[in-house]
């Protein structure tokens, strides 16, 4: 027995210490989350098959990001993605609605809009004498519906002439006449085209910028929507670096088409380092179209205007940029025409896309704007839904604010 005891206590001392061990390994085994193929601990969207982004679970790096030399485009049909609040959860891959369906259901939602605009006009220029009060009433209507003076002197000038010679007037004609001079304003000759198609050997590139609240990250996502459903690859890149989660939203909304998302690990960092990058990673994997959020900023802060410019002084050096979009909200009327002015002096706007047009009084921004800056409406929100963005069109619009 003497002769045992020496060989069976190492044996029973390494046991008691693997028992120890055992319920520490399980537990750490719980927290690994597992992505498929290989992961760069630096590389902001993780390698897979089928399209798409995987976002980070762990903790940011204490240590300055340093940028990957190209990021993975492929992805598992469907990807897990960290929820806000509690733990990971599945976001399939979804099929975008067909472009033309979206005029379709933009006529519809204007048609029910609270506009007066086009309401307003056909009844004052339905009554049975038109005298100088009711065309104060028809000055009046279009200034609140944020025609601008000009545009609505113009138009004013316009209609008095034409009631003139018209002479009797029926409801038909009445409305036959306010369409054709409200089409003129709106101004069909004018390019609404997205210059999204890819170029010999990079990417188109759309940056796309604003002021807080509008719906920019929104806009990204919803517009990636409308590329993918026309059959483009397509790029994100979260350039918005300073607003809590503005990455992982962005991200979340590629996902669900599955487009991959650039993005920093780090809060605040350097908005022109992420959009760079996400522009090189565009032009590595051969896509058709890069798209970047920026972070909102007041059109009255010289410094994040500087910095805006910057960003796309930076995405040059790479790639032209092609589009450059100002978000704006159809709500906010005048304030929003001289938000559009101070962004187009420090980025050359190429377009714009005007949100929460439905349910508002406010359609004439869309003259005012063009009129001011010269730059077409290209892009119109009408709600909320994943789909309820769409191509401007001069002749639909003024049809829906007309039923």
């Amino acid at each position: 027995m003497n002769d045992i005891l020496p060989i069976l206590l190492p044996i029973l001392a390494a046991l008691v210490v693997l028992g120890a061990l055992i319920p520490v390994l399980m537990k750490t085994r719980k927290n690994i989350t597992n992505y498929p193929g290989k992961r760069d601990e630096n590389d902001p969207v993780a390698p897979g098959a089928g399209g798409g982004t995987l976002l980070e679970d762990r903790p940011a790096p204490t240590r300055e990001r340093k940028a990957p030399d190209s990021v993975g485009l492929e992805a598992p049909e469907t990807v897990e993605v960290p929820d806000d609040v509690a733990g990971l959860e599945l976001v399939p891959v979804e099929t975008p609605l067909p472009v033309a369906g979206r005029l379709i259901r933009l006529r519809e939602r204007l048609v029910k809009s609270n506009n007066i605009l086009g309401k307003g006009l056909l009844a004052l220029l339905s009554a049975d004498k038109i005298d100088e009060n009711v065309w104060d009433e028809v000055e009046e209507t279009l200034l609140l519906a944020d025609l601008g003076t000009e545009p609505t002197l113009q138009l004013v000038d316009a209609l008095r002439e034409r009631v003139k010679v018209l002479g009797t007037r029926s409801p038909e004609q009445v409305k036959a006449l306010l369409r054709e001079e409200l089409i003129k304003m709106v101004d069909p000759t004018m390019d609404r085209s997205l210059r999204v198609d890819r170029h010999a050997d990079k990417p188109a590139v759309v940056l796309v910028v604003g002021v807080n609240g509008v719906g920019k990250t929104t806009t990204v996502g919803k517009l990636a929507r409308v590329l993918v459903a026309e059959d483009k690859d397509v790029l994100l890149g979260a350039a918005d670096t300073f607003r809590a989660a503005a990455a992982e939203q962005l991200a979340t909304w590629g996902q669900r088409v599955g487009v991959a998302t650039v993005k920093s690990d780090i809060d605040g960092a350097d908005p022109a380092s992420v959009a760079y990058e996400a522009v090189k990673a565009g032009i590595d994997q051969e896509v058709d179209v890069v798209m970047i959020d920026t972070a909102g900023r007041l059109q009255n802060k010289v410094g994040l205007m500087d910095e805006l410019s910057k960003v796309k002084r930076v995405i040059e050096k790479l790639a032209e940029v092609d589009e450059v979009l100002l978000v704006l909200d159809a709500t906010t009327g005048q304030n929003g025409l001289n938000q559009a002015r101070v962004f187009a002096e420090v980025v050359n706007i190429t377009g714009i896309v005007l949100t929460k047009l439905d349910g508002t009084a406010k359609g004439g921004i869309v003259v005012a704007i063009q009129k001011s800056l010269g730059v077409p409406v290209k892009l119109i929100g009408l709600g909320e839904g994943a789909d309820d963005l769409a191509p401007f069109d001069a002749e639909s619009f003024v049809d829906a604010i007309l039923n």
